[in-house]
């Protein structure tokens, strides 16, 4: 008697019955064993993915794995060399010494007290000297007290030196020097006009508190919110104390710190204003050694102050007080201009130990700008024009 369909089916679960050539029977797996077959050389390929080898003998065998390479290690080295690769960093002169000497106030009406101050200049010829001030100070109450003035508010001033120099002439006797140790300076000197120990630069104002305080507020901060916060520090006093359009040293000193924060101050730069403030009113930062006092002592004297640091007070008497000898060897706008005009390759830095990037090293900077005394303030600014560095921020 015949079986029924369903008892062969379980009487056979691991094989088929074939007839082969010549009436023998053939065993063929199932598919059911053949599924097994792969779900297990899938399982153990999975298990060993990341020593596979496309020329093992499981491929030998006809078994291919489906899946991706293993993902690999990021190399490190690679990722160290591409960083070398960046832009250096760019020089912060242009945008800070800018924003130290722009005219920023809140009430217009007032005299802005910084160095781009429409107010009437001194008389346009006056005795200049390389290695002094030359640009008209106003004092916390707004009395603007010219170089060649031999009364100070009040105060005794330091004896001006005997010169033949005088405003109109400075920047003339300057490029005249620096093109007689250096003729390679001449296409330069050709191309670019140095308004800021020009007749005109030199006719400017400045009120000393102001800029360096406008050079604190500008640290690590953009120029629109380094702006917006000068303006509320104004808008913190009344109109009717600060006759120059900037609150004085003495007011500002008595302020409290969270008061002076309400302008958007940190609480280190309302420290550090206050700060200068104090020095201005204790007599420690005057106007007669600001405007007389070697480039030693006002250095000396305007780094002991908190919140300013070398290249801060290098731009200040630079461009603020139109000192003429000015060096800075922490500008990496002067190192790159350096760099180029002695024919190295700038497009070739590479960073230093620490990760600060140099053009120059700083004891070559010295040497090589030693020639060019008393005059450095100006052959930097042309060093900023080697390389085309933007300074129309700075005075032109």
């Amino acid at each position: 008697m015949s079986q029924r369909r369903s008892a062969r089916v379980q009487a056979q679960p691991h094989a088929i019955a074939a007839k082969a050539p010549g009436g023998h029977t053939a065993a063929v797996a199932a598919p059911a064993k053949k599924r097994e077959r792969k779900a297990k050389a899938a399982a153990d390929a999975a298990t060993t993915a990341i020593s596979y080898d496309a020329s093992s003998n499981d491929a030998a065998n006809g078994f291919v794995p489906r899946m991706p390479p293993p993902p690999t290690t990021p190399n490190k080295r690679r990722k160290v060399a591409s960083s070398l690769s960046k832009p250096p960093p760019m020089t912060p002169t242009p945008s800070a010494i800018g924003f130290m000497t722009s005219n920023s106030v809140l009430r217009p009406t007032y005299s802005t007290g910084d160095i781009d101050d429409a107010t009437p200049p001194p008389p346009p010829d006056r005795p200049a000297q390389p290695n002094q001030t030359n640009a008209t100070l106003i004092t916390p109450r707004g009395t603007q007290v010219p170089p060649s003035s031999s009364v100070f508010d009040g105060s005794p001033s330091i004896p001006m030196q005997e010169t033949t120099t005088t405003t109109k002439c400075l920047l003339d006797e300057a490029v005249a020097h620096l093109l007689r140790v250096d003729p390679t300076l001449k296409p330069v000197v050709d191309k670019n006009h140095c308004r800021v120990f020009s007749p005109a630069g030199l006719a400017e104002t400045i009120d000393p508190f102001r800029s360096l305080t406008s050079g604190i507020i500008a640290q690590q901060v953009s120029g629109a919110a380094a702006k917006s916060i000068k303006n509320k520090f104004i808008g913190l006093f009344p109109p009717e104390s600060c006759p120059t359009g900037f609150p004085p040293p003495d007011i500002v000193a008595e302020t409290s710190i969270p008061r002076l924060r309400e302008a958007g101050l940190s609480q280190r730069k309302a420290e550090y204003i206050q700060g200068l403030a104090q020095k201005f009113t204790s007599g420690e930062l005057t106007i007669p050694l600001l405007m007389n006092g070697t480039d030693e002592e006002v250095m000396k004297s305007l780094v002991a102050v908190r919140g300013l640091g070398a290249w801060s007070v290098e731009m200040f008497m630079c461009f603020g007080l139109k000192r003429m000898d000015v060096f800075s060897t922490g500008d990496l706008g002067v190192q790159r201009g350096m760099a180029a005009h002695a024919g190295k390759d700038v497009a070739k830095l590479k960073a230093k130990g620490g990760g600060k990037w140099k053009y120059m090293a700083e004891k070559e900077m010295v040497e090589r700008a030693e020639v060019y005394r008393p005059y450095r303030s100006l052959y930097m600014w042309y060093m900023w024009r080697v390389e085309d560095v933007d300074v129309e921020a700075v005075g032109g």
